[in-house]
Formats: structure tokens, sequence, C-alpha cells
């Protein structure tokens, strides 16, 4: 094989490789744009609620799928992504699908599942964020917002269950269109899709997602009942910031595991202790 047939085939390998990173972040990317669509028409609903200075479009099926079931969708998406990924961090154990087996084999029915679970989601995230520019939904939002840490630890929260939704559907999905195989998980996946997700979170997403849980103290706070909407959404950010939770202890739970093993390893390396023993 000459220069030019390894070049050509070095710049595939190349181009595979980005277009691979570039579609899983944006696939991956579809959980935290979920609970973007879902907070803005959660903070709609209420401002439709409590005030009448707001204009309600026009009845039509298009409105009705973008504010009612299109959001109900969401909700049940994102609760089963979000319980997964909780039973993960808790058990250490996958909870969703499977699509690959140990010999590497693709299960059809499990990779058809995963493909109808990712239309369904970029179809309802896709039509939620359009409809809420298109009926003036987008101009409606809160301006308070939760305190630093728990802003923080929801963060974390979110961006492990993207990571979850990542490795039980976007990355097997994606290794079977475009390489064929499955394939290990690299770090310049997880570089991308955390500073693809940190750019969301800073642009409008932090501010936003607030709403889930804003709505529903606001409604208590005028003695409103709570629809089944407003429970849906207090319940997954509280199960979001529990995820996040349990990353943080089990990430210091493994720093302190680390420091221990350290001074174990530098005490029995250290001289005078042989000696003793001895």
């Amino acid at each position: 094989m000459g220069w030019q047939n390894w070049q050509k085939l070095l710049n595939y390998a190349v181009f595979t490789e980005a277009v691979g990173v570039v579609a899983v972040t944006l696939l991956s990317l579809l959980i935290p744009l979920s609970f973007f669509a879902i907070a803005k028409l959660c903070s709609y609903n209420y401002l439709v609620t409590v005030t009448s200075d707001i204009e309600h479009p026009s009845s039509s099926f298009l409105f009705s799928f973008v504010l009612y079931i299109n959001p109900a969708i969401l909700y049940v998406l994102g609760s089963i992504v979000s319980v997964a990924t909780l039973v993960h961090g808790l058990t250490g154990k996958a909870f969703l699908i499977l699509i690959h087996d140990a010999t590497g084999r693709t299960y059809k029915p499990c990779l058809y599942a995963a493909w109808i679970t990712l239309t369904t989601l970029q179809f309802c995230v896709g039509t939620g964020i359009a409809g809420t520019q298109l009926f003036g939904i987008d101009n409606y939002s809160f301006e308070n917002g939760r305190s630093l840490l728990c802003r923080i630890i929801f963060f974390l929260g979110l961006h492990e269950t993207m990571l979850q939704w990542f490795r039980a559907v976007i990355k097997p999905v994606v290794d079977h269109t475009v390489f064929g195989v499955s394939r290990d998980e690299t770090w310049v996946q997880r570089v991308t899709m955390a500073l693809a997700f940190g750019t969301l979170w800073g642009w409008r997403l932090g501010e936003e997602v607030d709403s889930l849980v804003i709505v529903a103290g606001a409604k208590m706070g005028l003695v409103m009942p709570l629809g089944v909407a407003d429970l849906i959404g207090w319940w997954l950010y509280y199960l979001t910031f529990a995820i996040g939770v349990v990353k943080i202890i089990k990430s210091l739970f493994r720093f302190c595991m680390l420091i221990h093993c350290r001074r174990v390893c530098k005490f029995l390396a250290e001289p005078d202790w042989h000696e003793e023993k001895v």
C-alpha cells in the first residue's frame, strides 16, 4: 500500500472519528435540552395561571401538543433515564438496555428500542423548543433562582444523567451506525461532552431549570393546587439533585480511600517498620 493510500486511510479515520465525536456530543445534549424545554413550558403554565397579562395562543393541535402532550413524553423519558442513573450510582449496575454482549454481538431488538427512544426524545425536544419560540413561550421565565450550592449539585447530577444516557443509548447507536462495531469510551468524547454541557449550562440552562422547583414552591405559597406536571417536575428536579449528592459522596469516599492507601503504602515503605517487624 502506497503513501497516498495510507494518507487517505488516515484522513478517513480522522474524519470518521470527528463525525462520531460530534454526533455523540449533540445527541447527548438531548437530556439537558429536554430539561430546558420542560422548564420553559412549566414557567409558562404557571404564569398563565396566576396572571391575565399573558396572551394565550388560539387553541390548536400544535399548541396542545407542545404544551401538554410533549412535556408528558419528556417527563416519562427523563424520569426513566434519571432513575436508571440513580440506580447505577447507588449499585454500580446498569439499569437500561444492553446493546452489545461480551463478545460484541448486537442485540437487534435492543438496538431498535434505542433508536426509537432516541428518535422520540429528539422529536419531542425539537418540537418543544421550537414551540416555545413559535408561541412566544420563551419570553417568560423566573429571575430568582436557587443557591449556588444547589445549582452545583444539580449541575453534577444532570451531567451524570447525561453520561448515563450517552452510555446506554447514544454510544451504542453511534458505534453501530458510524463504526459498525462496539468501541471503548474515549477521553475526547468525555471532554467534548463536558465542554458542550458546561457551555449550555452557562448560556441559559442553569437559570431555566430552577423553574421545575420554583413553580411548585410558588403554588404552595399561594395555596394553589399542584397539578401532576408540577409534582413530576418537582420530583424530577430533586431526583437529579439526589444523583448529584450521590456523585459527591462517592467522589469524597474515593478521595479518602486514595489518601488512606497512600498513607498505608508510605508507612509500609518506611525502613524502620521493616526492622521492627524483624
